[in-house]
């Protein structure tokens, strides 16, 4: 393990800028740990040779309290809400089993970035004051605590793109927060992203994030952070944004659930302090992440009850149903897909989705369902015209800040911008170029779609389990969806990694790039993390989403 200054595994370090910068982050730091009361460190016999998997710990550290352990492991949002309102438990003394949680799981998986139990106890009495006068609760996620991802502003914190030069005070809540807020959330932490917020890795500023099942393995990004606390117990829900995978992938690295919408569904206004180009073609989505199917339901039914789409225009405002849509009168029509033509998925994923074939075509349902094997239309033009599309600037609005700041440029931040970088800044008139060659992509994928004659599909969430640090470098079976922008589910299935997952001998890799995860594969032991599957609808289908998910739900074993 790497040498810390505080108490905090790292794996694998991140790389080191001038000393300036470095003076300036380790005062960051500094003022980050010192707020960490001494009976919540973990043992450093732990921080100095800590397991491979480290979700057991903080159950086992006696840091926490019997009480603290059950409030945090046995509860939903749902059920947490309802024991709360119930007043089973206080809503300081859940805010104070999740901030104490919080920061056991951050010391060994990296995973905040802000850390404030104080606010959160404030907001959480206020809330008891209020029930015990009113003898009602102030709304459904009632001292609820909800984890939120480092970008998105909450009143009186910092936010940043995962770069330090970014970093910003916020006055004011973003939209979101402010809903939740009003809904009875319980804010006490920010989470960990990636330098830029656009690749795999979580590593910013503040660290690399770990996978708490394997810290040699990547815990995803952009929203890893989240993905690893909730994975660790420290949150029963969060808030993500995908624009490549970034919910998606690292609730997959976790083994946790995470949606993508439609773009446009939930509220995104002031998420980030200025404009991001690549939304001039490929449209960001925010979404929840979670560890039960009935959580993402609720989470997207309350945002959507408060009609987010009143003060930003730009949301469509499509009724939600939710897990409650009407089935249609016919079997479901599912699509399988083994692989995409372009990159063969690792051997864990394969068996998760040989896994899933074999439970959805069991004779037991009937002709309820109708499986089929599904190729995705043009995976590899996909993934080319992406990574020219995500950079019309050619990166400068990342690139320079972080140069002139000292700060040292990540692996995966010089690979995101690696195919745009040479052409420079795009003129007006490349970039509705770039938008005629992707909406004529879009055309062919959804005459591709009927044409195969799908409700939904299911398949990989990414080439392989998770990723060793610094190798996410394919997200195609994510980004796919964003340049479509076609709605996306990952789910928890039973499958872990095991050693016993290897290559067949006479295996031949469909691409280059196929290859290239085959290697990646053979330098890594992935054993022991999780592995999510997608499943997807068309776009602005989001509701039959979710009516297929309740379909599946008992036949698959969704929690």
């Amino acid at each position: 393990m790497v040498a810390q200054l505080y108490p905090l595994v790292q794996s694998k370090p991140i790389p080191q800028g001038t000393p300036e910068y470095e003076e300036k982050r380790t005062a960051l730091l500094r003022a980050f740990y010192e707020k960490i009361p001494r009976e919540y460190y973990v043992s450093q016999s732990i921080i100095d040779n800590p397991p491979a998997d480290v979700t057991g710990i903080p159950a086992s550290s006696g840091i926490l309290t019997a009480e603290e352990i059950e409030i945090t492991e046995n509860y939903d949002t749902i059920s947490l809400a309802e024991a709360i309102a119930a007043r089973k438990y206080t809503a300081v003394t859940v805010a104070k089993a999740f901030s104490k949680r919080a920061i056991i799981a951050h010391q060994l998986t990296c995973c905040l970035t802000q850390w404030y139990p104080e606010m959160a106890e404030k907001r959480a009495q206020e809330l008891d004051d209020y029930l015990e006068k009113n003898g009602k609760t102030i709304g459904p996620l009632h001292g609820v605590p909800v984890s939120i991802k480092e970008h998105m502003p909450i009143a009186g914190t910092y936010s940043s793109m995962g770069f330090f030069s970014s970093i910003v005070y916020n006055e004011h809540d973003s939209q979101m927060v402010r809903i939740l807020r009003n809904l009875g959330a319980v804010f006490y932490c920010k989470t960990n992203q990636p330098q830029t917020i656009m690749h795999l890795e979580s590593d910013s500023h503040w660290g690399r994030v770990l996978n708490p099942y394997n810290i040699h393995l990547s815990a995803g990004g952009s929203t890893g952070g989240e993905a690893a606390l909730i994975a660790m117990k420290g949150s029963v829900i969060g808030v993500g944004t995908d624009i490549g995978g970034s919910i998606r992938g690292p609730s997959a690295f976790c083994g946790i659930y995470g949606f993508k919408p439609t773009s446009y569904t939930l509220p995104m206004k002031d998420f980030l302090a200025g404009t991001f180009p690549a939304e001039l073609n490929v449209l960001c989505a925010s979404g929840p992440m979670c560890r039960t199917l009935r959580d993402m339901d609720l989470f997207t039914r309350l945002i959507l009850s408060a009609k987010p789409y009143l003060e930003d225009p730009r949301i469509v405002p499509i009724p939600w149903t939710g897990l409650e849509t009407a089935a249609a009168q016919r079997p479901l029509k599912i699509g399988i897909i083994e692989h995409d033509g372009f990159i063969d998925p690792q051997p864990p994923v394969k068996r998760a989705i040989a896994w899933a074939r074999q439970k959805l075509s069991a004779a037991e349902h009937g002709g309820k369902f109708q499986v089929k094997s599904f190729t995705p239309y043009g995976a590899h033009e996909a993934w080319t015209q992406i990574r020219r599309i995500y950079w019309p600037d050619a990166g400068k609005g990342e690139i320079d800040p972080i140069t002139a700041a000292g700060e040292p440029m990540h692996p995966l931040s010089s690979w995101i911008w690696k195919d745009a970088e040479p052409h420079g800044m795009l003129t007006a008139t490349q970039v509705s170029a770039q938008r005629g060659e992707r909406d004529a992509f879009r055309f062919a994928f959804a005459k591709a779609w009927e044409e195969q004659d799908v409700d939904v599909v299911i398949g990989p969430a990414f080439v392989g389990p998770a990723s060793a640090h610094d190798t996410a470098f394919y997200w195609t079976y994510t980004s796919l969806y964003n340049f479509v922008d076609y709605p996306g589910v990952v789910f928890p299935t039973p499958v872990k990694a095991e050693k016993a997952d290897v290559y067949p001998d006479d295996y031949t890799p469909l691409s280059d790039e196929c290859n290239h995860v085959r290697e990646l594969y053979a330098q890594a032991d992935f054993t022991n993390a999780p592995i999510d599957l997608q499943i997807n609808a068309r776009k602005y289908h989001d509701n039959d989403l979710f009516a297929a998910l309740a379909t599946l739900k008992d036949v698959l074993e969704l929690p």
